[in-house]
């Protein structure tokens, strides 16, 4: 009964490495942000965020100057204007409430202009991610800058540099790289192999 145990452990271990997966990963937030059409969507999500802002703070000032006025001549007021003029400051406050709620709410209108004008932006990407999988025969790429949480990254398997230079970004540059530049200035007789890292294959 041992030895089938171990047989079938030994035959599922050399099942598995004759089809290992390759797989990579990549830092999809560093590239974004490295995209010249994000900083453009960027600064369009502000100028829009900043005139909805005015917009909502022009609404709910009103209703503080409503109030300010109620509040002067309420002691004039019967009993019929004062319920008129609560209900019309109610009314107004329900209004700039709302508004706000639909704009910067949970999927409101900023929420889907940022959908808006990423689309494109995240669909270039992933058609350069499918590219450079296909090239360098990668079977799974993950995002290391996203939900799931990766505890170790090799460098070795990280194809953000490729992503990039498929989308004519300038790449990051390597810490090894610049750390062993810094140590061959200060050493003469480092050697020169360790002044560049190889990118995965």
């Amino acid at each position: 009964m041992k030895k089938l145990v171990i047989y079938v452990l030994l035959y599922f271990v050399c099942h598995t490495a004759a089809y290992a997966q390759k797989i990579g990963y990549c830092d999809m937030e560093y590239i974004v942000s490295k995209m010249p059409e994000y900083q453009k969507a960027k600064e369009e999500m502000n100028s829009f965020s900043e005139k909805w802002a005015k917009e909502i703070r022009d609404k709910f000032a009103e209703v503080d100057r409503k109030q300010r006025e109620f509040m002067a001549e309420e002691i004039l007021l019967t009993e019929e204007i004062k319920k008129r003029k609560q209900e019309e400051i109610s009314r107004i406050e329900k209004e700039a409430t709302d508004y706000n709620n639909r704009i910067f709410g949970m999927d409101g209108v900023l929420f889907e202009k940022k959908k808006e004008l990423m689309k494109p932006i995240m669909e270039k990407i992933q058609r350069a991610a499918d590219k450079v999988s296909i090239q360098k025969r990668v079977d799974f790429m993950f995002d290391k800058s996203g939900g799931v949480s990766m505890i170790y990254t090799n460098p070795r398997h990280d194809y953000t540099d490729y992503i990039m230079e498929e989308l004519g970004l300038e790449t990051k540059p390597d810490p090894k790289q610049t750390t062993a530049s810094s140590t061959a200035t200060n050493t003469p007789a480092a050697s020169k192999t360790n002044s560049t890292t190889k990118k995965p294959k």
